[in-house]
């Protein structure tokens, strides 16, 4: 650098560098730079191994390095009488070209240890879908690791204002709609999709376009369930039916669940079925001063005892086996017990059997909900929350009528309650409870299939338990006397997509068959009756509000329905 130091000073001219070469100064001015740098160097750990090449740690001790050795031989340089051959300004200008050769070499060093992963293992060519911060941290990983299973050729994304965008080396070529000929062009045989939250419809935009590619689809999870937020190239995984769901996780008032709750005498009924077994786990996080968890399933009552407390003897008191049928068994234990918060979700709940009996949706649905309402008046209950369901919207079958009936019997109650708040909670299909479509979905295809739908177009609103019965909890405190809430369930999704899902999800070849719609199943179902209009939208933004027409049913006269045979009618006339 000396050299080129000194041909620069002397405008290139060869001359003058040959006549610098002669003289004994140029000799001593190198030997000066070349011993202080390796000494200076060697104390400040640059020639051992302190830093990592061309970090920015690095970068600032090669800087302080020779910037100081610099400074040192020009004073020396400058202050000694002989100056020959080797002008005064020649080690400023040699050391600032030493300092840029060094940390240019460095960075060199760097970019082949991070990018050069991937290649040498015959890592996976993959496109990388979503030029933000999930892409670009998701790309940066793949870029840097040694033993990368993909290797990312080209980034996609539907902003026009990131096309051509570089991430980490890897250029943005377009968006969705040219996926087909990127992924020709580069010989892709993944598609990785980095953007979390996506919302559903989108996704399954990307997978069908994916697909017709002859891609591979894996995505990142939403940034809810990922550590800190940050994209791991771990959490890659294969579509799933939540990302069906293309939810936003609701923002629940922890603390003002918790005060409503705590110290609390607490009793769920349905405590072993899929949402109530759910309540349970949940409540008890609330320190209440007591859970009591009611079923006539002693099954279940095993079950959520056992995934409370991790054992399950049965016999404490938290446990109780009793039917909502019987009204002298309820009535005694409200009495002896005294519970102040009632959460209702024992029901019968499956519709193509209730269909064929609906006497039997009257007797726990309708009756069961009496017997459970009055135990709850006689004995002063404070708070009672009856779990619905959306199929209570403009209902036309047995199950959704009388659970309307049973809003309504519920809203009855509140007219004449002094001081107790009773209030409905109204949301669509739970993801994983029993007899869901989920499960028979699963069961169908460890069967080797075929998968049975009703039809292609039938969709319905889900949501999972867990979120579910923190809504519910939600709702039971910001809930007005009277009122039915509404959960925000989302966007409906198709039966059809969850079905494809679960199928790409196994591996295996196997056919979807459309059975159609059974007696008095709706095409799409619906949150809202025609004649409600939300209330109070502003309590919460996952729950809206209705008032549903509140009916004065006495327990004696929906007996006699069921005796007399006129189930059907009953219902339908009750249901308005």
């Amino acid at each position: 650098m000396l050299i080129v130091a000194i041909w620069i000073r002397f405008d290139f001219s060869i001359a003058e560098v040959a006549r610098s070469l002669g003289m004994p100064r140029f000799y001593w001015v190198l030997l000066a730079l070349v011993v202080l740098s390796s000494l200076v160097g060697w104390g400040a750990g640059l020639y051992r191994g302190r830093f990592l090449p061309g970090s920015l740690l690095e970068t600032s001790v090669v800087l302080v390095v020779f910037a100081s050795v610099t400074l040192v031989v020009f004073l020396l340089h400058v202050s000694s009488a002989h100056v020959d051959g080797v002008p005064r300004s020649t080690p400023i200008i040699a050391g600032a070209f030493t300092v840029l050769a060094a940390i240019v070499l460095r960075s060199i060093a760097r970019r082949k240890e991070l990018y050069g992963a991937g290649a040498a293992n015959n890592a996976e060519p993959a496109l990388v879908y979503g030029a933000g911060a999930g892409g670009a941290q998701l790309i940066q990983q793949l870029r840097r690791s040694q033993v990368s299973q993909f290797r990312p050729v080209a980034v996609l994304d539907d902003d026009p204002a990131k096309r051509h965008m570089i991430i980490d080396g890897v250029r943005v070529r377009g968006g969705r709609d040219q996926l087909e000929e990127i992924a020709a062009k580069t010989n892709a045989s993944t598609l990785l999709v980095a953007i979390p939250s996506l919302p559903s419809a989108e996704l399954l935009d990307i997978r069908d376009r994916a697909e017709t590619a002859g891609l591979h689809v894996l995505v990142l999870p939403p940034l809810s369930t990922l550590m800190k937020g940050r994209v791991a190239v771990g959490e890659l995984r294969e579509i799933n039916v939540n990302d069906l769901l293309g939810r936003k996780p609701a923002r629940l008032n922890q603390t003002q669940i918790a005060a409503y709750i705590r110290g609390k005498r607490v009793l769920v009924t349905g405590a072993g079925g899929s949402i109530g077994s759910e309540l349970c786990r949940q409540l008890s996080r609330f320190r209440p001063a007591e859970l009591m968890m009611l079923d006539r399933d002693e099954s279940g009552l095993h079950s959520v005892q056992l995934s409370i407390h991790d054992q399950a003897m049965l016999d404490g008191d938290d446990t109780i086996l009793a039917s909502i049928r019987d009204s002298e068994a309820l009535t005694k234990i409200f009495l002896e017990r005294r519970p102040e918060i009632v959460f209702h979700a024992a029901a019968l709940k499956h519709m193509p059997l209730l269909e064929q009996y609906p006497e039997e949706a009257i007797k726990t649905n309708v009756i069961g909900t009496l017997n459970v309402l009055n135990a709850a008046e006689e004995s002063g209950v404070e708070t009672f929350v009856n779990i619905s369901t959306d199929k209570a919207a403009n209902p036309c079958s047995a199950l959704g009528m009388s659970k309307r009936i049973a809003e309504r019997v519920t809203a009855a109650r509140a007219m004449r309650a002094s001081g107790s708040k009773y209030v409905s909670v109204r949301f669509g299909n739970v993801l994983g409870s029993r007899g869901s479509v989920l499960t028979v979905f699963e069961k169908q295809i460890a069967n080797g299939g075929p998968v049975t739908v009703t039809d292609p177009d039938v969709d319905r609103f889900f949501m999972t338990i867990p979120e579910a019965c923190q809504l519910v909890l939600q709702a039971t405190v910001v809930g007005g006397n009277g009122e039915t809430l509404i959960l925000d369930m989302g966007e409906p999704v198709k039966i059809a997509d969850v079905a494809r899902t679960l199928i790409e999800q196994s591996g295996r070849n196997i056919d979807i068959v459309y059975t159609g719609l059974r007696n008095n199943e709706k095409l799409s179902e619906e949150l809202f009756d025609a004649s409600e209009f939300p209330i109070n939208a502003d309590r919460h933004e996952a729950l809206s509000a209705v008032k549903v027409p509140p009916l004065d049913l006495d327990r004696s006269t929906a007996e006699a329905v069921v005796l007399r045979g006129e189930s059907t009618e009953w219902l339908a006339g009750n249901v308005y």
